[in-house]
């Protein structure tokens, strides 16, 4: 198989098919491969959820196009009582406890630039926002959907 210029312009015209503006080409030879290899073709306007891989790194090569990785950290806090009074009556499950995921780096990616790919470190949550028609190849370990991935609900 020959990963070349006409095979990623298919790969890109699947993706303006598909409805989730992407498609993805697994590279794996075997189902006894546990890791994940993958082209992704994506377009403008797709959108992939921010999330997470637990047990893994993640490496993403940009091979054409342009995109953004962007990275986010999770930060927790506790609503405050209304009042001293309110304070002292309650106990730590009477606290709300909220979760919000701030940006905190952005990965150009542009192979025409120089800027050829990245590697997201274990348990890091993430997305793309992809700026113009791009595929990307990207690996991690563990098969898909056995792998411990967490997606931002």
């Amino acid at each position: 198989m020959e990963i070349d210029k006409d095979f990623l312009g298919k790969l890109l015209e699947q993706a303006s098919d598909n409805p989730r503006l992407r498609q993805n080409f697994d590279l794996r030879t075997s189902s006894a491969d546990n890791s994940q290899r993958m082209l992704n073709a994506l377009l403008p306007g797709t959108v992939v959820p921010i999330h997470r891989h637990p047990n893994s790194t993640e490496t993403v090569i940009c091979l054409c196009g342009k995109l953004d990785e962007v990275i986010y950290e999770e930060v927790v806090s506790y609503d405050k009582p209304l009042s001293e009074d309110f304070r002292l009556s309650m106990d730590a499950q009477d606290l709300a406890r909220k979760v919000e995921y701030h940006e905190v780096q952005r990965i150009h990616l542009c192979p025409s630039k120089g800027q050829y790919g990245c590697q997201i470190p274990i348990g890091i949550w993430h997305t793309v926002e992809v700026t113009e028609p791009s595929v990307i190849f990207e690996t991690k370990d563990g098969k898909y959907g056995e792998d411990g991935s967490k997606i931002l609900e």
